[in-house]
This record gives structure tokens, sequence and C-alpha cells, in this order.
């Protein structure tokens, strides 16, 4: 069974006045996916941005614009919700909620509400580290506001900076891990590999694999929204890594192999989730190597991690995965034993939708005596049923 966090949890979602309150729109809709019920207030600036019918349609509900179109909407409305999002947050707002300003429904809203309030800035970095707005944002988050931070890149005026609201995704884990219902993996400690790993021919030339991190980045996300303090060992990859992880950055299975160790034994779970290159050129040239017609390459294997952390004196659960290309469940099988996992999640990558570059995955995990299958669904639900498998064992 999916295990959706926010399923029946009220949240008011307040849009404010920045270009970015389209985005608001894609987290309304990521919500009510999560199973939230979800009210949207918003100030006459944001209405410049995005249309309040936009919004209605997304969350399914009214959406409240002016605080005088119902007298009592700034108080009922807050007493039926258990959070609130501000996101865009603009830096008006922020200097809004600090002054204790009720000017409009969200002021207004935010000085009747006595849950979490999580506010996802979106501005120009200018704006964002302007030390007056850093002071009297450091004050709100001093009296318990929860910031989800902006990212740097690409901002609306053509500049670059700090100062782009943060990923859909990012703002909805941060909601999730406020809101746990049942932080089932509070005071755990996971250790969680992700991505490739590239092994260098020479300073320039590598060899590696598909693997894009997602399925390793979406448990890490949901183990932290279940309460659990993470530590992500991540090859190459994209992703930005998750706020609230410990991330280790590597690029070799060797860099791999040694950051494991380092953690593992300090770990209640290992779950290895990156797919770590088999083998490694056996020598690695100091410069780059010309072109020829061909190239004789020697690859060494690399040193299996999983039976390494198998061996400790100290181990952690161990949750291994096998990405194969037809039904072969009998060589997961077959890891799981001859490694001295406790799981393994085995997908076929040849399935559509299942495996490298997508957002879904369908899988099966497995014991020493039970194959548990799941339909195609997407990697934060994967993570979801994994994790549900962890709690219990380390329950």
């Amino acid at each position: 069974m999916k295990r959706k966090v926010l399923t029946s949890k009220k949240i008011i979602v307040a849009v404010t006045g920045s270009v970015a309150a389209y985005k608001s729109i894609d987290l309304i809709r990521a919500l009510k996916k999560e199973n939230a019920a979800v009210k949207v207030i918003m100030t006459s600036s944001a209405a410049n941005f995005v249309t309040p019918y936009s919004l209605k349609i997304a969350s399914g509900d009214e959406v409240i614009t002016d605080m005088f179109s119902d007298p009592f909407a700034h108080i009922e409305i807050p007493k039926w919700a258990d959070a609130l999002v501000v996101a865009p947050a603009t830096a008006n707002t922020i200097s809004k909620f600090y002054c204790a300003s009720a000017d409009d429904i969200v002021g207004a809203c935010f000085l009747a509400f006595e849950g979490p309030v999580i506010v996802a800035p979106a501005m120009n970095w200018r704006m964002y580290t302007n030390p007056i707005f850093v002071e009297k944002l450091d004050h709100l988050k001093d009296k318990g506001i929860i910031e989800v931070k902006p990212e740097r890149g690409d901002l609306a005026c053509g500049e670059e900076g700090i100062g782009r609201l943060a990923g859909v995704d990012i703002i909805v884990e941060s909601i999730k891990k406020v809101l746990a219902v049942d932080p089932d993996l509070s005071k755990k400690k996971l250790v969680i590999t992700a991505g490739p790993t590239r092994e260098y021919i020479d300073p320039v030339r590598f060899i590696s694999n598909r693997s894009s991190g997602k399925m390793g980045y979406a448990i890490a996300m949901n183990a932290l929204s279940r309460g659990a303090e993470v530590t992500l060992i991540s090859g190459p990859t994209w992703i930005d890594p998750p706020k609230g992880a410990r991330t280790i950055l590597v690029e070799t299975a060797e860099e791999m192999m040694a950051s494991v160790s380092e953690n593992a034994d300090k770990a209640d779970a290992l779950i290895m989730a990156a797919a770590v290159a088999d083998y490694a050129p056996a020598k690695k040239s100091g410069q780059k190597e010309e072109k020829k017609d061909s190239m004789f390459l020697e690859l060494r294997a690399t040193e299996d991690i999983l039976k390494a952390v198998a061996s400790m004196k100290r181990r952690p659960l161990i949750v291994g995965f096998a990405a194969e290309t037809g039904q072969n469940r009998e060589r997961a099988r077959g890891k799981l034993v001859g490694k001295n996992m406790d799981l393994i999640v085995f997908n076929d990558v040849t399935l559509s939708g299942s495996g490298f570059d997508v957002d879904t995955n369908k899988v099966t995990i497995m014991d020493g005596t039970t194959e548990e299958e799941h339909p195609l669904m997407s990697k934060h639900d994967v993570a979801a049923v994994i994790l549900d498998r962890v709690a219990s064992l380390l329950s």
C-alpha cells in the first residue's frame, strides 16, 4: 500500500506577488496528489501573476483574495488548517510577518494561525541577501517559522544568484517532514547511496552507467520526512541535495567505498541505491590519451561495498538493489543471499517506465523468504514502500 504522509492533512497555501506565483499551481496539485486538503489564499499582488480562477481549478475550492469578502475567513481558515505554507513568499510579505501586519488576508491568517508556518522565499538575490531582510527572516525563524531556502540559478530579472523558488518536490517534502503523522524513523541513522560512479581512463575520459540518482534521492527525501537522520553519499548527478541531509559527494567506486565504510558502522541501516561500477580501468593515464584507431582497455573488478559492510563487526540493516534486464529474479535472490543483505529491491529496467532517467519504477522487494511485488508507481512512492519495510525491521 502507498504511504501518504499528508493524507487528510489540511493545508493553507498562501500565494504572494512574485513572478514565481504560477508555480503555486504545481504545488497545489502535488499536495492534492498526496491526498491533502488545500485551501488557497492570495494577496492582491499575486493576482498580477496567476489568476484566482487557475488556483481554484487546481485546489477544487474557492480562493480567498479579499479579507472583507468573508469577515471571519481570517479566523475560520486558520482554525481549520494543520499547516500554513507561503509559496512563493515575497520580501514584502515576510517583512509584514515580522511587523505583525494584518492588512491583507495572508497577513491576517498568519497572525491567527497557531500551527507550523513554512515560507518558501522567491525574490532577487540582492533582496534576499539584504542585511535588513536577513535580520527579519532570521528573527521569524527564531520564533519557529520554517524556511524552505531558495535555489541559486537564473532569476526572472535575467540575473543569476540565490532567490529562485525552491522546487515543488522540495517544498512538499518539507511539509511532509513537519506534518509526518508517524515519524517511524525518528532518531534512526540511515546511510543512503545514490547515482552512478565514474571510473577514469584518463583525466578527461571515464566509464560510467545510466543511473540518474533519482531513486536514491527520493529515498533520502522520504526518510527525512519520516524523522530519520540521513547521510546521503552521492555519485555525480544533476539533482540538488535534499535539504536536511548530510550529503557527501563522491565520483569513483573507491571513493564511495571509503565514504560508506566510514559511515556505515554508525548507521542503523544502509540503503545502497547507487549504481556502483563493477569494473574500473586497471591503469589510469596521467594525461589525456591520444586518439587512435583502437584502444585496449584492461578492467579490474571494483571492491564489493555490500559484502564489505556485511562483514563488519557492527553491521547495519542492509538494503541492496538489483537492476536487471529481464525477469532475472533468481540472480537478484542470489545477490541477496551471497552478499548477506536483509532486503533487495529488484527491477527490470527493460520495462516501460521502470529504471533509468524516468520518475517511475516497478519493483519487487525480496527478503530471505518472501517477494513483495508492487505496480508501476512514482519513485517517491517506491521510496515510501521500501522505507515501510526498513522501519518495520528496525522496530
